[in-house]
């Protein structure tokens, strides 16, 4: 059985991959905080979130994403990553994810540096 961090990340994933804004929309709690980067202003609220991220978004077939759970506990779930963008470059992910009882982000934090193909 999956946790529930393995599955957060494997709908964010897929959501990814849709950009789908009911998927995308599931992944959060109504008021939660997405930061896209750590010294960012969040999109605070699931609509503000599903917005930004439509405006942000990655076109499917475009990336790959390579990710594991280095740590989770109680709600808390400390996620490496690595994209691929076959035209463009590589990105490290760092991701700290939030979850609410029902499995939703409540605060969602990435980190992501570009590293050479």
């Amino acid at each position: 059985m999956a946790s529930a961090g393995a599955e957060w990340v494997a709908n964010y994933v897929a959501a990814w991959e849709s950009n789908d804004p009911e998927q995308i929309g599931a992944l959060f709690t109504d008021d939660a905080a997405y930061f896209t980067s750590p010294d960012a202003e969040p999109r605070r609220g699931r609509d503000a979130i599903v917005a930004g991220w439509l405006k942000d978004l990655d076109e499917p077939g475009t990336w790959s994403f390579d990710w594991k759970i280095l740590h989770e506990d109680e709600g808390f779930v400390v996620v490496q990553g690595r994209t691929e963008y076959p035209a463009e470059k590589d990105y490290l992910n760092l991701w700290i994810v939030r979850l609410g009882p029902e499995g939703r982000a409540t605060e969602f934090t990435e980190w992501y540096m570009p590293r050479p193909h």
